[in-house]
């Protein structure tokens, strides 16, 4: 029997997560009818579908009304049913505010160029939101270590956190740099947790990290160069 919701749910239960544009996750992100089925469904079992508009990967998660059962523990209210510890979720933070933080910035600002330009167009059609790397900056791990390494438990601790994250799907770590993963953009609600990294204690170090990672980004292209001009020495 065909049934493509229950495709969805088990493999989005098997994989963890889906790109937007797989076809089963681009019916339900586009489908009316198969949303309200796959919600009921899934709500029936206790969980929801995670989603954003700017994300690139759609994933589940706890519902709302059973986040208590799962996570309210006999000492202990448990941030996550990963098993990551205080200075992961910490790190897990950071790295969120660092990475998803000024990418979501860079979305709107570029649908608003986008909008501003069709305006003028009658027959203008609404091109779909960038996702991908055009729009995603990495961050370097020597900046990352600079700037919180002696508050998220040092060196050593810092790189053992980094591949729990990476394992879990939260980044991708390439040649010293880090990337989103999958899930980095769903891990957090972005309307509830945006206004409060850029209101609160992160917002200097989180400015203070990019104008690092701007930096960095500046030397790697002197660095091309310069290796560019040896080569045709």
């Amino acid at each position: 029997m065909n049934d493509p919701v229950a495709a969805l749910i088990a493999r989005l239960l098997s994989e963890r997560w889906l790109p937007r544009e797989d076809e089963l996750a681009r019916q339900a992100l586009t489908d009316a009818g198969f949303r309200e089925e796959l919600d009921r469904r899934l709500s029936a079992v206790g969980l929801r579908l995670l989603d954003h508009p700017y994300a690139g990967h759609v994933a589940l998660a706890v519902a709302k009304a059973q986040e208590a059962a799962v996570f309210a523990g006999p000492k202990a209210w448990s941030a996550s049913n990963l098993d990551l510890d205080r200075d992961a979720i910490a790190l897990l933070v950071v790295l969120w505010s660092l990475l998803i933080l000024p990418k979501r910035q860079r979305q709107i600002r570029r649908v608003e160029v986008d909008r501003d330009q069709e305006q003028g167009q009658i027959f203008a059609e609404m091109k779909p939101v960038p996702v991908g790397a055009e729009v995603a900056e990495p961050l370097a791990e020597r900046t990352l270590l600079a700037d919180f390494g002696d508050k998220l438990g040092g060196k050593m601790r810092l790189n053992m956190n980094l591949g729990v994250l990476a394992r879990h799907g939260f980044i991708v770590r390439r040649k010293d740099r880090i990337q989103e993963g999958p899930l980095l953009d769903l891990a957090f609600d972005y309307e509830r947790t945006a206004r409060r990294v850029l209101d609160g204690a992160l917002a200097f170090v989180v400015e203070q990290a990019r104008r690092e990672a701007a930096a960095d980004a500046a030397d790697d292209v002197d660095d091309d160069r310069d290796a560019t001009e040896t080569d045709h020495v």
